[in-house]
């Protein structure tokens, strides 16, 4: 009995990622057409048999975790990514991410962007310059299998580049983007009911929005080229999908509570360092496997000084 409570105290989290991001993958199928939910549909039945290939030689069930790490990679993608591309991404996470490590609960990593990661240095060309804008119509893509109005850039790659970006498109999700990143509102509400239902520990979620805001505020106050305003950076791309639903996973984040402050600092900090001095348009991907690498040393290090001083 006290095993099931453990599992059932694990998954319930999961289970209200899912119904968080319930809106945001509804509006990926608006923005950019049912292709959306095709990339949804596969990828989740491609993590569930990666995860079932391995729990069923131990003769346990696959958890229901795995829809949570494959719903958040499909809404990472960009929304003409092949499929065969996104399956593959979503294996190598599942199985590299998660199984090697001995299943739910004892991965460093978080799968989904481990399986991101894979595939963003793997195909460039595919994860960075292929872009659409949303469908056009009182439909959207709703009456619409794919999204066919090419660009070159998301609101990321064009404040780098010092354009002006619109607050409201970025607030609205009526800009180019990954499948999930484009609405900020519709992440903030999902992040918002996270932390309400206590799915998302709110010391990492404040203590990222302080480290992006801060650091982001120091760059664009000194003037160094292609920094966006705080605001403008915080809505543009995926800096809040990543912070609300990527580092605050209970499994591959701290456990104790000043580790918490601590790691959110850290991903929000460098999350704007990796964005404005590197080549990519965003950091949060790095910022938070960085941060899932020195979680069990932070703990560590935090769990040893509170029983030196006690």
């Amino acid at each position: 009995m006290a095993l099931l409570a453990k599992v059932v105290r694990k998954l319930l989290p999961m289970t209200r990622v899912l119904w968080a991001l319930a809106p945001i993958a509804a509006s990926s199928v608006y923005f950019f057409g049912w292709r959306a939910l095709l990339l949804l549909v596969v990828v989740n039945a491609a993590a569930f048999a990666a995860e079932y290939a391995f729990t069923r030689r131990w003769k346990q069930p696959a958890s229901a975790a795995v829809f949570v790490s494959g719903t958040l990679f499909a809404l990472s993608l960009p929304p003409q990514l092949p499929v065969g591309m996104a399956v593959l991404g979503i294996v190598f996470g599942i199985v590299f991410g998660k199984m090697v490590f001995g299943g739910f609960g004892k991965n460093i990593f978080n799968p989904a962007l481990t399986g991101r990661a894979f595939i963003y240095v793997s195909f460039g060309r595919h994860m960075t310059g292929q872009w659409v804008d949303p469908v056009e119509g009182s439909l959207g893509g709703f009456g619409a299998y794919a999204a066919d109005a090419v660009t070159q850039a998301t609101p990321c790659m064009a404040l780098k580049a010092g354009e002006a970006v619109p607050l409201l498109h970025l607030l609205l999700g009526t800009t180019s983007g990954v499948l999930g990143g484009t609405s900020a509102l519709l992440v903030l509400l999902g992040g918002s009911y996270l932390v309400w239902k206590k799915a998302a520990n709110h010391r990492i979620v404040v203590g990222c929005l302080a480290g992006y805001l801060v650091m982001q505020a120091i760059f664009w106050s000194i003037g160094c080229a292609g920094v966006a305003s705080p605001l403008h950076g915080l809505l543009a791309g995926s800096v809040l999908f990543g912070i609300f639903f990527y580092a605050t996973d209970p499994v591959s984040g701290p456990t104790t509570q000043q580790g918490r402050w601590i790691y959110g600092a850290f991903i929000g900090s460098m999350s704007s360092l990796i964005t404005v001095f590197s080549a990519w348009p965003e950091g949060t991907m790095f910022a938070i496997l960085l941060a899932n690498m020195f979680a069990p040393i932070m703990d560590h290090a935090i769990k040893a000084v509170t029983v030196k001083k006690k």
